[in-house]
């Protein structure tokens, strides 16, 4: 398979190498000699190179490498099959292209009627857009994530799926396998038997997922701390202590837009040592803020990691992008929601540099933080 690859690489090196060669004729007549001699020196290649590798890989024929490595994809074709987990295998858009016999008979779906749809489909609506989420940072290349569905057939039983990155062998895209797990409300490692059913387990607690829970529940026990304490009356005063909440504990910066209909920047929050840049993000208009704009139109929080789109914050007085400037690594934009569904508010956060970056669970924690700055400016009024 290795020399199949390398062969398959070669070649298409050389039809690149050929189509700049075709787009070259056009050069003046005086140059006209050194295209000639790089079209004589390609030839040579293919007489001396490519054409031996050809006739060495059909003289192996079926009992060559050819042959070990169909060999070799049966045999993982059948154990992905007959492995008792529910296994299915996505692309980066959840889009399902392998289940084995454990995760149709676990989903209740044929992997024939599967394949070629969206795993998401099968999932309740309120997880999809995490599934999402996760499985394109998985084949982002992000680390293996994992996360709690519901499948639509049986919403109330919780299903922990485990998603990792995996590279099948001749694809350039990064695929992820999704293991499927049933769990038991507040045991995570509850693992599934032969049949994909799932068989009680003994519940073995995770340090760190209990200590960065922990930390959650703190951060929301302080926040409504200052919001309690914060003088009535005085809108200002609530964001004030919200942001100064957030700020540092949670979050590198933190940006509070308010206001009904036309938005206006309250407060910004910064790093250390970085007056200037702190000034130029407290100039910018709301309404120019692409990811503040969106918060409003649709009254849904933005997570995003490594943000692909410099813009999406907008640009300051200079026209740097401010994502870039603030080396922002990874952000969560949450609205403020008022009456009748409307958004009185968006307070947008960055992590920046070395910090890891904001996670699903951090995003709910900060929706309903949320949600209670948004009461306590309410009580404000």
């Amino acid at each position: 398979m290795a020399q199949t690859d390398e062969f398959g690489e070669e070649l298409a090196d050389f039809v690149r190498r050929v189509s700049e060669l075709k787009a070259a004729r056009s050069v003046p007549a005086q140059e006209l000699p050194t295209v000639l001699d790089a079209a004589i020196f390609e030839l040579d290649h293919v007489a001396e190179q490519l054409w031996p590798a050809f006739q060495r890989l059909s003289a192996a024929g079926p009992s060559g490498i050819g042959s070990v490595d169909r060999q070799e994809q049966q045999l993982l074709k059948a154990l992905f099959q007959r492995v008792p987990a529910p296994v299915v295998l996505v692309d980066r858009e959840s889009v399902v292209r392998r289940m084995n016999f454990a995760a149709t008979s676990f989903t209740g779906v044929r992997a024939g009627y599967a394949t070629g749809r969206p795993l998401t489909g099968f999932l309740a609506h309120a997880d999809r857009a995490a599934f999402r989420s996760q499985a394109a940072a998985v084949a982002r290349g992000e680390g293996d994530r994992g996360l709690t569905v519901h499948l639509q057939q049986e919403p109330s039983v919780p299903v922990r799926a485990t998603l990792v990155a995996l590279r099948p062998s001749g694809e350039p895209r990064t695929a992820v396998l999704v293991v499927l797990q049933p769990v038991d409300e507040g045991n995570p490692s509850h693992s599934p038997d032969a049949s994909g059913r799932g068989a009680p387990g003994r519940a073995v607690p995770s340090l760190s997922a209990t200590t960065r829970h922990a930390a959650l529940m703190d951060l929301v026990d302080v926040m409504t701390t200052a919001l309690l304490g914060s003088p009535g009356g005085d809108r200002s005063a609530v964001l004030d202590r919200a942001a100064g909440v957030l700020h540092g504990r949670f979050a590198d910066w933190v940006v509070a837009d308010t206001g009904d209909g036309r938005l206006s920047r309250t407060a910004v929050l910064g790093p250390s040592g970085c007056g200037e840049e702190v000034a130029a993000v407290a100039a910018q208009v709301p309404a120019a803020c692409p990811l503040v704009a969106e918060a409003v139109r649709g009254g849904s929080t933005a997570l995003q990691v490594r943000p692909e789109d410099p813009d999406a914050f907008g640009r300051d007085a200079s026209g740097a992008p401010v994502l870039v400037r603030a080396n922002v690594t990874s952000l969560l934009c949450v609205p403020l929601p008022g009456a009748s569904g409307s958004v009185r508010g968006v307070l947008t956060l960055f992590r920046s540099g070395s910090r890891p970056a904001f996670s699903m669970a951090e995003a709910q924690a900060m929706d309903l933080m949320s949600r209670h700055i948004a009461l306590r400016l309410a009580w404000s009024d």
